[in-house]
């Protein structure tokens, strides 16, 4: 038993070391290891705590609304607005606007004056979290269901259906770790704040699923909203309008990473597709 537990350790350790020098990794350590050992702040520290806990209890709630209003076609929500198509027409629509307004440079300005100095900087990805989360919980939670159910998967399809779903959502939670997790969920801002350390931002994500396509947040994003069991006018509407998002409003984004990163970037852009993976052996 004593050689076998050698054994599983001369493997394990040089693996655990590979794994913490991964820089999605090391950026997490980092942080969280400034946050156990922040300096003296009562109303820093307490702010900092305050603010992490709504950050990622409105993006949960976002994250569950959004989960199961998909699945069962956008029938269950609970929305009643009497207009019903114009109000959530609005509510489509006021996600990617401010999603696009707040990512720009005028944006960040914005999302940086929303908390006093000398943290309104430091807090930007927490804020940007709070309010995303908190538009798409509106989204999901509010929608008013037409009360139309034109197909509901039974039997293999609904299983397949519920398989593909599930794995839209790990595709999804796989891309925002690559991109850098701490970021996509708001978490940078507030432990900076807490450790009273500057953000540190990820360099340009080329790792994981981003040696395979260049927006797989997006494709990711998109993916969940074709996969569910349930299939309505709702989700039709929904889906088409947030796919044309996905697929056009990561140009932008592109060209800030292309200012940013100049020929790093052009040489990434010329080596990986944009959304779709290239099949094996093409060039």
């Amino acid at each position: 038993m004593g050689q076998r537990r050698g054994h599983c350790g001369c493997h394990f350790g040089p693996w655990m070391i590979h794994m913490l020098k991964d820089p999605r990794l090391a950026r997490l350590i980092t942080l969280l290891r400034a946050a156990l050992h922040a300096p003296r702040g009562f109303g820093r520290i307490a702010s900092a705590l305050v603010l992490g806990a709504v950050c990622h209890a409105i993006f949960a709630l976002a994250v569950g609304a959004m989960i199961a209003a998909m699945f069962f076609g956008m029938q269950h929500s609970l929305g009643r607005a009497s207009w019903p198509m114009a109000a959530n027409a609005a509510l489509i629509v006021q996600f990617p606007l401010a999603h696009s307004l707040l990512l720009s440079r005028k944006g960040q300005g914005v999302l940086a004056w929303i908390f006093p100095a000398p943290h309104g900087q430091t807090l930007i990805t927490t804020t940007y979290a709070i309010i995303a989360s908190a538009q798409l919980f509106a989204l999901f939670a509010l929608w008013t269901p037409s009360g139309i159910v034109w197909w509901q998967a039974e039997g293999a399809a609904s299983w397949a259906l519920c398989t593909a779903y599930t794995a839209s959502w790990l595709l999804l939670m796989k891309a925002s770790f690559d991109a850098g997790v701490e970021v996509q969920s708001g978490a940078l801002g507030w432990l900076s704040m807490l450790g009273r350390i500057r953000p540190v931002y990820p360099q340009m994500p080329t790792r994981g699923l981003f040696a395979i396509i260049r927006q797989p947040i997006y494709v990711a994003f998109a993916l969940t909203l074709w996969t569910m069991p349930v299939w309505t006018p709702d989700q039709l509407a929904l889906s088409v309008v947030l796919t044309a998002y996905c697929l056009i409003a990561p140009r932008a984004k592109e060209r800030r990473f292309a200012a940013r990163y100049g020929a790093e970037f052009d040489r990434y852009r010329a080596a990986v597709p944009y959304a779709i993976p290239r099949l094996w052996g093409q060039r």
